[in-house]
């Protein structure tokens, strides 16, 4: 994502607020991809930006953001994704 222009950036950077600022929320923004995450659904120049994400309590925790060019996911970046919501509930609950 640090290679997107700043206009991308912004783009997704207000849909991140709209998600944060009207949680919930549904389709075509937001999608459900399995139990506590979601994914924030933004048009950029280079093809769709999708950012992974859960929520705990009232806060809207980022997971890995990526581009895609096609209609279908990469099952190693929903991996990640679930892999990294995975850690963040582990880290949550040893304290």
């Amino acid at each position: 994502m640090q290679g997107l222009s700043r206009e991308d950036k912004r783009s997704i950077g207000e849909d991140i607020k709209t998600v944060q600022y009207g949680w919930p929320l549904g389709m075509p923004l937001i999608r459900k991809i399995s139990k506590d995450l979601w994914e924030v659904r933004s048009h950029v120049v280079d093809g769709i930006a999708r950012v992974f994400f859960t929520v705990d309590g009232g806060y809207m925790v980022l997971l890995p953001g990526i581009i895609k060019k096609s209609q279908k996911t990469p099952a190693n970046e929903l991996k990640t994704a679930t892999d990294r919501l995975s850690k963040y509930k582990g880290a949550y609950d040893e304290k």
